[in-house]
């Protein structure tokens, strides 16, 4: 396969060629180093003709990684000082890469993919946890299969954390209760340009059956309470969630704990009850 593979520049060439930088304002931080992009794109598995769908490619670094990975490619990027660069990229790739000029909060994805694409991004930072959020709340079983997204290293300790961590809250709850999260590697901020003052994360989640009887909004507004006064006891932080203390009781969960002593599996179960 890498016999046919083109010959392409390197992408600092391609950025500097373009008169590129990274915006702070759209929370932009380049990856240049090959090996790395290559890592980050076998993260999802075997990519050979799947679709795949990248937010904010920027320049293209990973995009080419996906792309030489042999997946089809539908990039979208709000920043149209990347566009030409892009469109290089696609002319190198005939028919393999799509590009998109506009904003991935705002766009209709779902309807760009006859299948379900794996959702693979260097997320700007500015808009990633909302962007998670929105993919996690789709009808499930979701339009996407699988999530490769590179976080700062706090928010993807959050994603994947477990009960009793100081990082356990309602993002892990969301992000766990239907599907399985788990953090595929980290990435020194050295490797970025310019690096940022974080280290970051790759999470990788893959979507599993969602657990019977559960509605999501009765999930989230008990998360909500639970989480929204974390270092108090259940009793005072669920008491305005009708029908939660009793629920509580009726699964032998003492009103005494807190919010991050509580399970995924415990939460599903109180919002069972809830759902009914």
């Amino acid at each position: 396969m890498t016999d046919s593979l083109p010959d392409l520049p390197p992408l600092r060439d391609v950025i500097q060629r373009h008169g590129l930088s990274a915006s702070k304002a759209l929370g932009q931080n380049f990856l240049f180093d090959g090996q790395l992009l290559g890592r980050i794109a076998r993260v999802p598995g075997d990519l050979a003709g799947q679709d795949v769908f990248e937010v904010g490619p920027g320049p293209g670094g990973l995009t080419r990684a996906l792309l030489q990975a042999g997946g089809n490619v539908v990039a979208v990027e709000r920043d149209r000082r990347c566009i030409p660069a892009l469109s290089e990229l696609a002319d190198a790739f005939p028919a393999k890469l799509r590009v998109i000029e506009g904003d991935a909060l705002e766009i209709d994805a779902p309807s760009l993919f006859a299948g379900k694409p794996h959702i693979v991004a260097n997320l700007p930072y500015n808009v990633g946890t909302a962007l998670l959020v929105g993919w996690l709340s789709a009808e499930w079983k979701p339009w996407w299969a699988s999530l490769t997204l590179m976080f700062q290293k706090e928010v993807a300790d959050r994603i994947a954390a477990t009960p009793d961590s100081d990082a356990y809250g309602r993002l892990a709850v969301l992000s766990q209760w239907r599907s399985t999260a788990r953090i595929a590697m980290t990435v020194h901020r050295s490797a970025f340009t310019p690096p940022p003052k974080v280290m970051s994360a790759v999470v990788h989640i893959v979507p599993t059956d969602a657990p019977e009887g559960v509605r999501f909004r009765t999930l989230e507004a008990l998360t909500a309470a639970a989480f929204g006064q974390r270092r108090k006891m259940l009793r005072q932080s669920l008491k305005g969630v009708p029908g939660a203390l009793a629920a509580m009781e009726q699964l032998g969960i003492e009103s005494s704990r807190r919010a991050e002593t509580v399970s995924v599996d415990e939460f599903v179960a109180l919002a069972r009850i809830l759902s009914a």
